[in-house]
Parts: structure tokens; sequence; C-alpha cells
């Protein structure tokens, strides 16, 4: 199974990318990609800890289940207002 991330922000300066294609196995949550993801590095893991996620568009928590195709967009904290 394969699925879109977009990291924003922080994110993609801590993943060091903007966009991926990841490789998950079927069943996966998004907290098993948050886990795998955050294996990458200290920098990764703790904005990954800290961000918010949408799943095609809408807010998801770490029990949600991943689909083949999907995209998942990684939104770190914002600062401002």
């Amino acid at each position: 199974m394969t699925l879109s991330v977009r990291y924003f922000a922080g994110a993609a300066e801590a993943a060091g990318r903007e966009t991926e294609e990841v490789r998950l196995p079927p069943a996966s949550t998004l907290g098993d990609l948050v886990a795998a993801l955050g294996t990458r590095g200290p920098a990764l893991a703790r904005v990954l800890a800290a961000s918010s996620f949408l799943l095609d568009g809408v807010s998801a928590r770490p029990e949600d289940r991943l689909g083949a195709g999907a995209t998942l967009d990684v939104l770190p904290p914002f600062a401002g207002g």
C-alpha cells in the first residue's frame, strides 16, 4: 500500500523534503506511519509529535486507518495568529 505524504513548514524542513510516497503494510494506521517516520531522526520525531494531520483533507487521529492512494498532510504548529 502506498500513500502520499506532504510536509508543510517546519515539518518539511525536519523531513528534508516537501513530499514523498510511503509504502506501508495493509491495515496500517496513522499512528503506525508516524512511528515509522519518527525513526528517521529526533528533529522529525519532535515535529511529528506536535503536528496535526489531514487525511485526504479530513482531520485524522492516530487510530485512523490509512488507505492506498490517500494523501496525508503533516501540519506542524504555526506561529502567529
